[in-house]
């Protein structure tokens, strides 16, 4: 029991700093702005995402909310059933719920994710933290249950 409220902890800190740099950049940046931050790599910009990744299926915050419950649920549930399997499994699903329930509180508070940092080196889609937090998620979760099945596990 005492791991699952760490895990927890971590979800909440996690999902806490996502909204902090969001709320900081939504009162400190103009929509559209761009400011160096470290210069030559990345800026931060203040951009409402109503779409999904890449700006893709705008306006249809009900289809993401739907998706977005679903596949929280579903991680929730496989995090409780492996609580107690690799830690790489565990981070990977800590840091994919983190990142579904960051942008899911914009979704549900705002109508739109708020994104911001834009990669100077790099034409790529403007993110925010919680999408960083999906996308190491996905990454680490899909090399650890990989790691497993070569392992016969």
């Amino acid at each position: 029991m005492k791991k699952r409220g760490i895990v927890a902890g971590i979800i909440a800190a996690l999902i806490v700093l996502d909204q902090l740099v969001k709320a900081y950049v939504v009162h400190n940046i103009a929509l559209g702005e761009i400011k160096s931050w470290i210069p030559n790599l990345v800026s931060l910009t203040y951009l409402q995402n109503r779409g999904a990744a890449f700006s893709m299926l705008q306006d249809q915050q009900w289809f993401f909310a739907v998706i977005t419950l679903v596949v929280m649920a579903g991680a929730i549930w496989y995090l409780h059933k492996h609580i107690e399997d690799s830690l790489w499994i565990v981070f990977g699903l800590v840091l994919i719920i983190a990142g579904g329930l960051g942008n899911f509180i914009d979704r549900i508070g705002q109508g739109f994710v708020v994104d911001m940092f834009h990669l100077d080196f790099v034409n790529f889609a403007i993110f925010n933290v919680a999408d960083s937090y999906l996308t190491v998620g996905v990454v680490v979760l899909l090399l650890a249950m990989l790691k497993e099945e070569m392992n016969g596990n």
